[in-house]
């Protein structure tokens, strides 16, 4: 039971990942408007996603823009979009696969072994999945971080990390302690089955030879 109570939990924090990390690709708040320097404008807010921007008021009104064209995009954009896509594609897959080799799922029981093996894979992937959106997000943030300290952007053009960063980061952990916890399971509980021994003679009984 301790076995699949820890299956369970890495499966629960990589779902929780899962979904941190679709919420972190639709939010807007990539990046957000610096108020660094001198020039400060307090009347509006800027924020940019990976797939619209938006410009907050200070009366609190809100516009958002789509982004017109996909080719006319930075290469920083349209990479993050495909390392978030990717990674909530695989983090889908490797929930299906690891609820099946999950033990308290009654797929494969008559098969423990190969029980374990898709477990492991599902592990795997998520992984896999989990570090696809860690730098998806870390090479957005850096993008950020040298635009911001670069001395030959304008104070007004300056952006720092919003909250969509955040969210990715935490989410691309817990992808991947999930993913860990599973794959650490399986390969301490083995097979499940302790290794054949001979059997020990006691002291008090006698040698018995067979013809």
């Amino acid at each position: 039971m301790a076995n699949a109570g820890i299956q369970l939990l890495g499966l629960t924090l990589a779902f929780l990942g899962f979904i941190g990390s679709i919420a972190s690709t639709v939010m807007v708040e990539w990046k957000a408007s610096s108020y660094a320097g001198d020039n400060i404008i307090t009347a509006q807010a800027m924020y940019e996603g990976l797939w619209k921007s938006c410009v907050s008021q200070s009366t609190g009104q809100i516009q958002c823009k789509v982004y017109d064209s996909l080719l006319q995009l930075p290469g920083i954009v349209q990479g993050t979009r495909g390392l978030m896509l990717c990674s909530i594609l695989l983090c889908f897959i490797a929930i299906l696969v690891a609820t099946v080799g999950m033990k308290c799922t009654t797929c494969l029981a008559e098969e423990p072994q190969q029980k374990g093996k898709v477990a492991l894979t599902g592990g795997i992937i998520f992984i896999i999945s989990g570090l696809l959106a860690l730098v998806g997000t870390s090479w957005y943030g850096n993008r950020i971080a040298k635009d911001f300290y670069n001395p030959f952007t304008p104070t007004n053009s300056r952006f720092e990390f919003g909250s969509a960063l955040y969210v990715g980061w935490g989410a691309a952990c817990l992808i991947i302690i999930g993913g860990g916890f599973l794959c650490c399971n399986c390969s301490s509980g083995g097979s499940g089955k302790s290794p054949r021994y001979p059997p020990s003679r006691s002291a008090g009984q006698p040698d018995k030879d067979y013809v």
